[in-house]
């Protein structure tokens, strides 16, 4: 059985190099006989491909497709036939590391398309397999062909207009899952896995291989590899701290239920239910107090200790500066579980 198949339409710069690539319909483990007819029709003999197909070979693959009652994606190999851009025909037989561009952009199509989550895929080395683009208002250009572009459309009465210079596009120019609503789409980029019912904000940010299950409300940042529980709340300028941001090799988690308040952050994962207030900004070294039902101390500890754990409050005492944590359980008993296996 194959890990992924996809049809694509893409943009190569003039020396034929891969920019992007869309796909509509990706499949995550396709049939075998999707598979097998590739092999037929395009040649396919296994392994990790981006074949770039032409158009008799692409009308060859959709009449075989056709035959064997797999419309969808003859459909689309009948439309790929007709393209004025270059089609690919992608197959992952397996998830390793990505080779080229084309396999990069179907592993990020699949997370947006909810059909893996995140961390789901293999996707290190994938920077060195995409390059830097100028997202524009007419595609992804080459840097070095962009001056030229610019010149031509003002020759031409037009601008071209440079959205961004970055090696991820937004999601939104290629899937835009049902039951969400994001105010500003800048500002998710392709790889970001958005669950139904989520609401992301204008100042809210989601990254690739990171989201959300779903019914959240995002007005702060998702860093790549934080997925985020539903029902929680990340407040406005609020952060979450990933693995490319200084959080190492900790995969850092928002339960279901949370609440991360305006301006406050956190480098460790948290249990559903639990609140960290506004301006606090939690590290794994940070030193908290661990106070029970009647605000005496227990101990402090680091907050490493408390990850994961459920109903706990992370807040700064105003007068000493002090970070403290409550739960709703005795903190005595919190302390014993977390000293139960010393």
């Amino acid at each position: 059985m194959s890990f992924a198949f996809g049809i694509g339409i893409g943009t190569q710069n003039r020396q034929g190099d891969w920019l992007e690539t869309f796909y509509q319909k990706p499949l995550y483990m396709p049939e075998a006989t999707l598979v097998e007819i590739a092999g037929n029709t395009l040649n396919y003999r296994g392994g990790n491909q981006a074949i770039e197909a032409d158009a008799e070979q692409l009308k060859a693959f959709a009449e075989a497709l056709h035959q064997a009652g797999l419309e969808d994606q003859a459909r689309l190999a009948e439309k790929a036939a007709g393209s004025k851009r270059p089609a690919v025909v992608t197959l992952l037989e397996t998830d390793d590391t990505a080779s080229s561009t084309p396999e990069v952009y179907l592993k990020l199509h699949l997370i947006s398309h909810r059909l893996v989550k995140p961390h789901g895929l293999k996707l290190e080395g994938i920077f060195g397999l995409l390059p830097n683009v100028a997202w524009t208002n007419e595609g992804a250009v080459d840097l070095e062909e962009l001056p030229e572009r610019q010149m031509d459309a003002r020759i031409n009465g037009t601008t071209l207009e440079v959205k961004s210079i970055d090696k991820f596009p937004q999601m939104t120019d290629y899937v835009a899952p049902r039951g969400i609503r994001i105010a500003d789409t800048a500002r998710v980029r392709l790889g970001a896995y958005i669950g139904e019912g989520t609401t992301v904000m204008h100042e809210g940010f989601v990254n690739f291989n990171a989201g959300t299950e779903g019914t959240s409300m995002i007005e702060g940042r998702i860093s790549a590899g934080v997925m985020v529980g539903k029902g929680s709340d990340l407040g406005g300028g609020c952060s979450t701290m990933g693995t490319l941001s200084g959080g190492g090799n900790i995969i850092i988690a928002v339960g279901e239920n949370c609440l991360i308040g305006a301006n406050a952050g956190i480098g460790i994962p948290l249990g559903d239910r639990t609140t960290v207030e506004a301006g606090l900004y939690i590290t794994a070294g940070t030193k908290v107090a661990l106070l029970d039902d009647k605000n005496e101390l227990v101990q402090v500890i680091k907050a490493r200790d408390l990850a994961g754990k459920p109903d706990l409050l992370f807040r700064r005492n105003s007068q000493n500066g002090a970070v403290e944590c409550k739960t709703n359980k005795s903190a005595i008993e919190l302390n014993e579980a977390l000293h139960a296996n010393n």
